[in-house]
């Protein structure tokens, strides 16, 4: 009997990987990865090592979930070790719970190896604390993509009433309905906001700007990208770091 590793890539920047995320790389007889990592870190795979693209971009899947759940099964029944590396963390908006589920329904043994997710990482890259003392004690993260069943009025009520920073995953395409809603159910149109596009990365950028001007000042970023609203975005003129200036100064400040 094989074994699987549901590994962290982290937020794109390949040094961010941990160690052990690594030694899972080297030691795979398979590697299932997904469309936003690195594909630097499948360097770090020996030459026999079977790689296998499981990639999804918005309204197309290379292959089914149920398509990968089936593969590293199967490659785990023949007693292959296999790694699937997903971007940021497994556990955070990276169906890692639903593959875990399934390898415990078939009594295939797994280890979860956490990443860095971009909803930390990609604000720190733009200068951006998403908790600071005095200003948040708390943070958020959510998905800008609700589920079928989902009630969408009263999951955005409810993240409007959240008293502290919000990361916003998968939500530029829809970033306009998303301030209109935040602002409906409570939020001030004055709240700072800032969109982070590949973030960590040599091609990351990002803006800022309020709730009620975010949509209009960010129509220059593209996916993937990080949302944060909230009143750390202020200090993201001080103490940004890793990015230059790509957005003219005036669109970019609160």
């Amino acid at each position: 009997m094989g074994k699987v590793y549901l590994v962290g890539a982290g937020p794109g920047d390949p040094d961010l990987i941990t160690l052990k995320g690594i030694k899972a790389i080297q030691e795979a007889d398979v590697i299932l990865y997904d469309r936003l990592i690195n594909e630097k870190l499948l360097e770090y795979s020996r030459v026999s090592c079977q790689l296998i693209y499981c990639g999804k971009k918005p309204d197309h899947h290379s292959l089914s979930q149920q398509d990968i759940n089936f593969l590293m099964v199967d490659f785990a029944l023949q007693g292959k070790t296999v790694t699937r590396l997903k971007g940021g963390d497994p556990f955070i908006f990276g169906r890692g719970g639903e593959e875990a589920v399934h390898f415990s329904d078939n009594d295939i043994s797994f280890e979860i190896i956490p990443g860095i997710t971009s909803g930390a990482a990609a604000p720190a890259y733009a200068g951006i604390p998403v908790t600071h003392r005095n200003v948040s004690s708390t943070v958020t993260f959510a998905s800008g993509v609700t589920g079928k069943d989902v009630d969408v009025e009263e999951y955005w009520k409810n993240l409007a009433a959240v008293n502290g920073t919000l990361c916003i995953y998968m939500g530029v395409k829809n970033l306009p309905d998303i301030c209109s809603r935040l602002i409906r159910y409570g939020l001030e149109s004055t709240t700072p906001a800032a969109v982070i596009q590949s973030g960590t990365t040599s091609h990351q950028r990002s803006v800022a700007g309020t709730l009620d001007n975010i949509a209009e000042v960010s129509k220059m970023i593209e996916n993937p990208a990080m949302i944060v609203i909230g009143d750390v975005v202020r200090f993201r003129e001080k103490i940004r770091w890793f990015e230059e200036e790509s957005i003219p100064e005036h669109l970019a400040k609160i």
